[in-house]
């Protein structure tokens, strides 16, 4: 943000912005007395937990409220009043004057119709005098902008058969379309991969510089927040609690919560490792071995069969936790699935907690799964939605055999005791819990059975940054108490740094590297794990310039 940005007129202003919604006969406060200022170029971070009121907030400007939401105060889009505008004159300032980044591109993009008539009718609604050739070569052009691999084939495909970070990429080139004031990127890197995040935020700093537009970030990953933003507001409870540059932030932050929100942030170096960690399980029992373990996707129509893994050897003992890492596609998650048999191996061996899972019957598998569990990434979607949460916990028990209803029942208030949540949760239905709430019914479902190896995957990766702590800080107890060996797939280094006694690391269905978590991550041998180290944002804006300065040199190969 310099001088001459901040002497041009404000893109965006807003003043004792408010958020309520109709409930039960009565308005309740979503948000409350917002107020900042967005100039040409600025990035301004808005950060808070879920139900801070960030998303709803930004969504009150543009009018995207649902019919029982109304916001009240001022918003100023370049001197325009956006508050109580008409819906028509909203609609024109969508996608013209303020576009959207959204979370998760595969929602926010229509699965029926192709990439590029998806930007060709954005081009369209706001110009009525461009033909369609004209749109076409447009989109191109945008497709090409964001650094699409092949933006012919994208322009023609559809949302299902792009990557994560392409349709991403494809959501940004719709979003910039219309060369917008202002964009709200609302949580734009959360569910990506380390090194496409990177990609991603590269993409979009460069591509506000050339537009020169304002950018609201609504983001929980405060590693984001210091590789992007120039200010920061910090939300609870729907009130502003701090707002500051970037440095004020993240250097000397004055209120508690704010306080609490950056030491929760894991970053890499915050766990040392003891010398001994090397040697630590080498009498222990093994409770997966894998012997040049292949699995394949059997060929489907005219589909290929596709080798997912490739000649993996691993081994983990009881009571340790390997943490297995890799960009999407390389292979993790189906390792983790073929541990508990939820896939078949093609060749190779395959031992778990002592069972031969090389042609295992349907019938054996049953008696193999009261050794094993998994912790799911997304709960919400685990968790049958019909029955209370308590019926899920006991399922296991119930599947097993040989639990009386007693015994079931105090298993389980045994487990919400674990997890350290109320035993009259058990009664409630996963749609009246949190996110982190509902994660940790997964893990007491996992733990029922007292298993001897665990498969987590990537079971923090959808939780703000302050739930995720307080999951993994639980996880670690649960982990040292029952000593259960561990495969935790993640693709966030970060937080492997602070579980994991091994590292395992996967780049196209083979395993390039595996050492200790100070092999790794500090000394690491193999390109693409250094690659990956070099993604990871800090929450630091002078480390993270530096790593910045850093991918930049490498992608010139200067």
């Amino acid at each position: 943000m310099n001088d001459t940005q901040n002497s041009a007129p404000p893109v965006l202003e807003v003043r004792g912005l408010g958020i309520d919604f109709w409930v039960e006969g009565e308005w309740v406060s979503a948000a409350r007395d917002i107020n900042y200022t967005l100039h040409p170029g600025d990035v301004l971070a808005i950060v808070g937990e879920s139900g801070s009121g960030k998303s709803t907030s930004s969504m009150g400007v543009l009018g995207l409220l649902p019919g029982n939401g109304r916001a009240t105060g001022s918003a100023k889009l370049a001197g325009e009043e956006l508050i109580g505008a008409s819906a028509p004159r909203l609609r024109k300032v969508r996608g013209k004057g303020i576009s959207v980044i959204f979370q998760e591109p595969m929602t926010a993009l229509n699965p029926v119709y192709t990439i590029g008539y998806q930007i060709v009718e954005a081009l369209q609604i706001h110009d009525v005098t461009l033909h369609r050739a004209q749109a076409k070569e447009r989109a191109l052009e945008l497709l090409a902008q964001v650094e699409m691999p092949d933006p012919k084939k994208a322009f023609n495909s559809f949302p299902h058969q792009l990557s994560g970070g392409q349709r991403q990429r494809a959501m940004i080139a719709q979003s910039m379309a219309n060369d917008p004031k202002l964009l709200i990127a609302d949580e734009p890197t959360t569910a990506l991969d380390v090194t496409v995040q990177a990609e991603i935020l590269d993409l979009m700093r460069r591509l506000h510089t050339e537009l020169d537009s304002a950018i609201v970030l609504i983001t929980h990953d405060m590693g984001v927040v210091a590789d992007l933003a120039d200010q920061v507001i910090v939300m609870k409870d729907g009130a502003v609690v701090e707002h500051g540059s970037v440095r004020e932030i993240f250097k000397a932050p004055t209120h508690p919560y704010t306080q609490a929100l950056l030491a929760a942030v894991p970053h890499l170096g915050s766990n040392p490792a003891s010398p001994d960690d090397a040697e630590k399980f080498a009498d222990s029992e093994t409770v997966l071995r894998m012997t040049d373990l292949v699995i394949e996707y059997p060929k489907r129509g005219r589909v290929p069969a596709f080798r997912a893994v490739d000649g993996v050897n691993l081994e983990i003992r009881r009571g340790e936790v390997v943490g297995l890492v890799g960009e999407s596609g390389s292979g993790k998650t189906t390792i983790g699935r073929a541990a508990i048999g939820l896939l078949p191996a093609h060749s190779g061996g395959l031992e778990v907690a002592g069972h031969n899972m090389v042609g295992v019957s349907k019938r054996d598998l049953l008696s193999v799964r009261r050794d094993i569990g998994i912790v799911f990434q997304d709960p919400g979607s685990s968790l049958n939605p019909r029955i209370p949460v308590g019926e899920s916990i006991a399922e296991p028990l119930l599947l097993a055999g040989g639990y009386s209803k007693k015994e079931m029942n105090t298993r389980v208030e045994e487990l919400l005791d674990a997890v350290e949540l109320p035993r009259a949760m058990r009664n409630r239905y996963p749609h009246e819990l949190s996110g982190g709430q509902r994660q940790r019914i997964g893990i007491a479902r996992a733990l029922a059975l007292k298993p001897k190896f665990l498969v987590a995957d990537e079971p923090t990766s959808a939780l703000d940054v302050s739930v995720q702590a307080r999951v993994l800080h639980l996880f670690q107890e649960l982990q040292q108490d029952l000593g259960f060996g561990c495969l935790f797939v993640t693709h966030d280094l970060a937080v492997v740094d602070q579980l994991a006694d091994r590292i395992a690391v996967m780049n196209h269905g083979k395993l390039v590297e595996i050492g200790t978590r100070d092999q790794i991550l500090r000394n690491p041998q193999d390109p693409y794990t250094q690659r990956l180290i070099s993604a990871v944002p800090v929450p630091d804006p002078d480390e993270q310039g530096e790593r910045r300065a850093l991918r930049a040199a490498a992608k010139n190969g200067s």
